[in-house]
């Protein structure tokens, strides 16, 4: 399963909006295709942006234009996952140094997909048998260079035969959970059910969830989380009944700059998304909306980060 292919010379996104419905790849030539993919949520999850992201300053460069401008138009699709960034610079200090940008571009996924799998098998050694896991948003191989970082340890702990239990947050108000999460979920056989995001808090007071599992689009240096929004309220719910609240994540997401939490620049995307979806009108078009595509989880909630060197406990 994957969410993109570098295949002669271009792109090919699976058009993430349009499913679970349609299974649809579109072409992507030059930069400016792949920053308006980036912005539209053609394709999503930090990892992923990130890898993608990298493909496009190839492509901007090999046609000419000037590395800069590439390079600032690319950074500019989303502030707040951190792997855009580190992507990006990773790319600009290959050029400078007159190194292969395809290599360079083709190293960064094969990085992720690797670090995925080593997260996996770290993440697994906290799952218990039996565990009735709560996820939010999409962590799979859609989010990333394939198989997943949160999703990657659920995924690994159904292949150890552990008999685990998955409950999906929809993820307001994009469905990542109810569209994209339940869907890999389903094409792998794995127990789930999904559930609006106002029911987990419930659920955790009658005992049906044994641990939280997140990804993450920003880690900071104390280890607050910038992740999809909602995430905050997980954490506070989870601490309260007493619950393990995971967050996995490669390193590439950890942003050596930034201390603290509110230092983090929270996206905050078009009102329509919270009104309207795929075209259906539910809410009053002259009602206002907020919407804050993240949230910040303080490092005092989370009860370890996973990453492929390890797993780390900021509190």
């Amino acid at each position: 399963m994957k969410a993109f292919r570098w295949e002669s010379g271009k792109l090919l996104l699976l058009d993430q909006r349009k499913l679970p419905e349609v299974e649809e790849w579109v072409v992507l030539e030059d930069h400016l295709q792949t920053a308006q993919a980036i912005k539209d949520m053609m394709v999503r999850g930090a990892p992923a942006i990130g890898c993608v992201a990298a493909y496009g300053f190839l492509m901007g460069v090999r046609k000419g234009e000037d590395p800069k401008v590439v390079y600032e138009t690319l950074k500019n699709t989303r502030p707040t996952a951190y792997n855009l960034f580190y992507a990006l610079n990773r790319m600009m200090e290959a050029y400078q140094r007159g190194e292969d940008l395809e290599a360079t571009a083709r190293a960064i996924e094969e990085e992720d997909y690797l670090a995925n799998k080593k997260m996996a098998k770290i993440g697994n050694e906290l799952i218990p048998k039996n565990a009735r896991i709560l996820t939010h948003c999409n962590t799979g191989a859609l989010a990333t260079a394939g198989y997943g970082t949160a999703l990657g340890v659920i995924r690994e702990a159904h292949y150890s035969n552990k008999s685990i239990f998955v409950w999906v947050d929809e993820t307001r108000p994009y469905l990542q959970g109810s569209r994209l999460t339940a869907w890999e979920l389903s094409k792998e056989n794995i127990p789930h059910k999904i559930i609006t995001d106002s029911t987990a808090g419930f659920l955790m007071k009658k005992g049906l969830v044994d641990c939280v599992i997140v990804g993450a689009d920003r880690i900071t240096k104390r280890g607050d989380v910038a992740n999809k929004i909602g995430t905050y309220a997980l954490s506070v719910l989870a601490k309260a009944h007493g619950i393990p609240f995971y967050v996995v994540a490669p390193s590439s997401t950890i942003d050596p700059n930034i201390e603290k939490g509110e230092d983090i620049p929270i996206e905050e995307r078009s009102e329509e998304e919270v009104k309207a979806f795929k075209n259906c009108q539910f809410a009053p078009r002259e009602s206002p909306a907020l919407h804050l595509a993240f949230d910040i989880t303080p490092a005092e909630n989370i009860t370890a980060i996973i990453t492929e060197k390890g797993i780390w406990k900021p509190a």
